[in-house]
């Protein structure tokens, strides 16, 4: 029996799909004037826009994992963590971290400028990992799809939820490093140098384009 392999360096429209993770009007068009600056300052809605600008050229299909929160919280669970979403040692007993944006909100849609056509796929999810209980799985392999690249935010959380599960399902992986980040301190260049590598080529969103294939 032939033995699967992941080994094509080419991204053929036929066999790779463009994630696109929590591309959200929240996230990429925040009301705090920091986080406004640091997307900015990094490009990264230009550099999403250029990333899905290549794809669609070849015919690369999109897939748009989200969050897909209730407002009422009935969906999501409280635990106890050492710190919040920002790091900051408040710890959750008092003040569980808890999704940022809602099911039917302005925030939880997709941004304009990544609007997806017809022919792509948005999975709405309700964890980090973009598989967990969602059919993005069922969806690539209809569609005979084994190797994806990945952008998006944030690298520490849901992206590299989403890259350990791809790995994990043998999916051949592309992290894009201008494509992604955190604003938590260095987590995104910590991910790119020494947790990604292991696991998928981490390439720039030029990289990536210049592979693209029909």
């Amino acid at each position: 029996m032939a033995r699967v392999s992941r080994l094509k360096k080419e991204l053929s429209a036929q066999n790779t799909g463009l994630i696109l993770f929590d591309t959200l009007h929240g996230y990429l068009h925040p009301s705090d004037p920091k986080k406004i600056a640091f997307l900015a300052e990094r490009n990264v809605l230009e550099n999403l826009m250029r990333l899905q600008a290549g794809a669609r050229r070849v015919g690369m299909t999109s897939f748009y994992p989200a969050g897909a929160h209730a407002a009422d919280g009935s969906d999501s669970v409280e635990r106890l963590s050492d710190t919040d979403m920002d790091l900051q040692p408040s710890g959750s007993a008092g003040k569980p971290i808890k999704p940022r944006f809602h099911k039917g909100s302005e925030e939880s849609e997709i941004a304009e400028e990544l609007k997806p056509l017809e022919s792509d796929i948005v999975v709405r999810k309700h964890r980090w990992n973009s598989f967990h209980q969602t059919d993005l799985d069922l969806q690539f392999r209809c569609r005979g799809i084994d190797t994806i690249v990945i952008a998006g935010g944030s690298t520490d959380v849901g992206i590299a939820s989403t890259v350990f599960a791809a790995r994990d399902m043998d999916y051949g992986i592309v992290v894009i490093r201008d494509g992604c980040y955190s604003a938590r301190g260095p987590n995104n260049d910590f991910f790119m140098d020494r947790v990604f590598p292991r696991m998928a080529r981490v390439m720039s969103v030029d990289e990536a384009v210049a592979l693209m294939r029909e």
